[in-house]
């Protein structure tokens, strides 16, 4: 096929003169001729078109590129730089159509865009019909609800360990990601298990009822072993009599405050820690006990942040706590990573909810009945 180099003298002569209108007439023409060649041109064809794309693409409105991006999206053997132009425009009319179908995007391009760009042009990037693995890591780090979701249900998403890791942290408290995260075939069985021990009870149905049979049997023998172990965990009544005792005659002498209670962690003074901590923020004893039972940490950075106390002193509750998987290094930095994220607003509207009603057992933060 001949090369079709004759374009560039109108090129020229558009660019140089040419009105709003006519740059937009030929941008439309010469599409026409690539996308009616484009099973025979070859790279250097294709590196032509792509050259003058580009050129003629600049003050061309926005409805015009729209159109362009739509069109040239689905093309295998589309102008490379073009599409890149496109993906990593500010309008998503623009960029989504190549962001979710062009294949001349690789997984630096996508990484890069995903890392910069808005929740729109990561929600497109989500529904590509493949996407690797260190795409969907910044798509599930800096996605919104709606981006993880999407590409939790993509069967071509590839994810790595991590990232499943981060799913399933982030479906504690989203039942629809769960289930979505529950019927994938390629999560990790630890993270499996995981997922199923902390799903609330509708989500554990609808996974039984939506799973394959091999995977139900897994489920259900999930579901038994964590019955089993919170029976195990069962850990008789503590008496607080004596320690409620202490911190009443602490609050009348007016020397019951952070220090103390900071002091009672570090002593490992389990039952005044928990008298002083009810006291300092108005939460009922048996609130603040069952919410020490918990397997998370979440409980005492709200009850802490909300009555404002510093790092160390919720560190020092942390490690004192019998439930708490939170004590590794790893585990409070995390912890210390969350305290600084959670605004004390936020922290004592939950508080206010634990002050007037216990805890739901499924849900030690309250987050959901909030």
């Amino acid at each position: 096929m001949a090369s079709p180099a004759s374009l560039i003298p109108e090129l020229e002569e558009v660019l140089s003169r040419g009105s709003a209108e006519r740059r937009a007439e030929t941008l439309l023409r010469i599409t026409n001729l690539f996308i009616d060649g484009a099973n025979y041109f070859n790279e250097d064809h294709i590196g032509l078109f792509d050259d003058v794309l580009m050129r003629l693409i600049t003050e061309i409105e926005a409805k015009t590129l729209a159109e362009l991006s739509h069109r040239l999206a689905p093309i295998d053997n589309a102008p490379i730089q073009l599409m890149r132009r496109l993906a990593k425009d500010d309008d998503i009319a623009i960029a989504g159509p190549v962001l979710k179908r062009s294949a001349r995007l690789d997984d630096s391009d996508l990484v890069d865009i995903a890392s910069h760009k808005g929740p729109d042009h990561l929600l497109a990037i989500s529904g590509r019909s493949q996407i690797g693995e260190k795409v969907t890591e910044v798509l599930v780090e800096r996605g919104n609800r709606d981006v993880v979701r999407s590409v939790a249900t993509n069967q071509g998403a590839k994810f790595s360990e991590a990232s499943f890791s981060n799913l399933v942290k982030r479906a504690e408290t989203d039942g629809v990601l769960a289930e979505s995260v529950g019927l994938r075939s390629d999560v990790p069985l630890h993270l499996f298990r995981q997922l199923v021990a902390q799903a609330t009870e509708v989500v554990q149905k609808r996974l039984l009822a939506a799973a394959r049979p091999e995977a139900q049997s897994e489920i259900k023998r999930v579901l038994v072993e964590v019955a089993r172990e919170v029976g195990t965990k069962a850990a008789p009544a503590r008496d607080y009599r004596a320690a409620q005792r202490a911190v009443l005659d602490m609050r009348r002498a007016d020397t019951l405050d952070e220090v103390q209670l900071a002091n009672f962690a570090r002593s490992g003074q389990f039952e005044e820690m928990v008298a002083a901590l009810s006291a300092l923020c108005a939460v009922p004893l048996d609130v603040v006990d069952r919410l020490m039972g918990s397997d998370r940490t979440d409980p005492i950075l709200i009850l802490c942040k909300a009555v404002g106390f510093e790092w160390p002193t919720v560190r020092s509750i942390i490690k004192v706590h019998p439930g708490a998987k939170g004590t590794s290094t790893q585990g409070l930095e995390e912890a210390h990573a969350n305290f600084d994220r959670l605004s004390q607003s936020t922290a004592q509207r939950v508080v206010r909810f634990w002050q007037i009603r216990p805890p739901e057992a499924d849900d030690a933060t309250g987050a959901r009945s909030v």
